[in-house]
C-alpha cells in the first residue's frame, strides 16, 4: 500500500532508525524527514532508498506549521503516517530553568505534536486510513528531578495520544503511544551528563534506536496501541504507582 510517512526529528538517532525500519518493513513510497537541522536531515534522506526528502522546520514556531504542512502536502501528497518523534530535554531544576527555555521545550515537545495531529487527522479520517505515532517518554509517567518541563510535556502528549486513540476506537485510523526509557542517542547522552552520578544513571536499562524502531513497527503492524521500551519499562508503565515511588526515591538531582 502506497504511503507518505512524515517523521519529525528525522535527523536524530530515533527518527532516522524509524525511517529505515519503516522502509525495510513496509516500503513506503515517500518518507519526509522534518528537523531543525535541515542539513543533517538532507544527508539522512539521501542515504535512504526510495523517495525520501527533508524539510527544515522549527517546531517551536507554531504559527508557521499550518502553512508548512499545506506546502508539504501540495508537494508530496497527503500524509498517511505521522511520527511525532522530535523533542529535546533539559535536566535542570524548575526554579533554575529560564521561562524562555521552559516555554520552548513545551512548544517543541507538546504543542507542536498536538498541532501536527490536528492537521493530520481530518484527512486521515476522510480517507479512512492513517497512523499517528507519538513518542512520549517514561519521564511523563514517573517523576524525575530536573525534568519538570520535559515530564509535563511528555505526560501531556501521552494523555492526548491515549485519549485520541480511545476516541477513534478500532477504526481504520490508529494512534500508537510510545513510552521509551533512555535510548542511546545525542539527547540521552546530553541528559545523562546533566545528572549527578547515582544508581539511576549507572544501572538504568537503556535501549537502542534500532530496537525502539523495531518495537514501533511491531505495534503499527500488529495494531497494538502502546509500547514501553526497553522491556523493563513495560512493567513500570503497567505499575505506575510503584514506579513513581521508586523513581522519586532514587532519581538523581540535576547538576544545576
Amino acid at each position: 500500500m502506497a504511503e507518505h510517512v512524515l517523521i519529525t526529528g528525522g535527523a536524530g538517532a530515533i527518527g532516522a532508525a524509524t525511517a529505515r525500519e519503516w522502509l525495510r518493513r513496509r516500503g513506503a513510497d515517500r518518507i519526509t524527514l522534518v528537523d531543525l537541522d535541515g542539513e543533517r536531515a538532507e544527508q539522512i534522506a539521501a542515504s535512504l532508498r526510495g523517495d525520501a526528502a527533508a524539510r527544515q522546520w522549527d517546531l517551536a514556531e507554531l504559527s508557521t506549521l499550518a502553512d508548512a504542512w499545506s506546502a508539504l502536502v501540495d508537494a508530496r501528497g497527503p500524509v498517511d503516517a505521522l511520527i511525532n518523534c522530535a523533542g529535546f530535554m533539559e535536566v535542570c531544576s524548575f526554579a533554575a530553568t529560564p521561562w524562555a527555555l521552559g516555554r520552548r521545550l513545551l512548544e517543541v515537545d507538546l504543542l507542536a505534536p498536538l498541532r501536527l495531529m490536528e492537521l493530520a487527522l481530518p484527512g486521515m479520517i476522510e480517507r479512512r486510513r492513517g497512523t499517528v505515532v507519538n513518542i512520549a517518554s517514561m519521564a511523563g509517567v514517573t517523576p524525575l528531578r530536573g525534568c519538570a518541563y520535559y515530564g509535563a510535556a511528555k505526560a501531556g502528549l501521552a494523555m492526548a495520544s491515549e485519549i485520541t486513540r480511545m476516541e477513534l476506537g478500532d477504526g481504520p485510523v490508529r494512534v500508537v503511544t510510545v513510552y521509551p526509557g533512555p535510548v542511546r542517542s545525542e539527547l540521552e547522552s546530553r541528559a545523562r551528563g546533566q545528572m549527578r552520578d547515582g544508581l539511576l544513571t549507572r544501572y538504568i536499562p537503556t535501549g537502542t534506536p534500532k530496537g525502539l524502531a523495531r518495537g514501533i513497527l511491531d505495534r503499527v503492524e500488529g495494531g497494538r496501541p502502546r509500547l514501553a521500551y526497553p522491556w523493563p519499562y513495560d512493567v513500570a508503565e503497567r505499575a505506575r504507582d510503584l514506579s513513581r515511588r521508586v523513581t522519586m526515591r532514587i532519581s538523581p538531582a540535576p547538576r544545576r
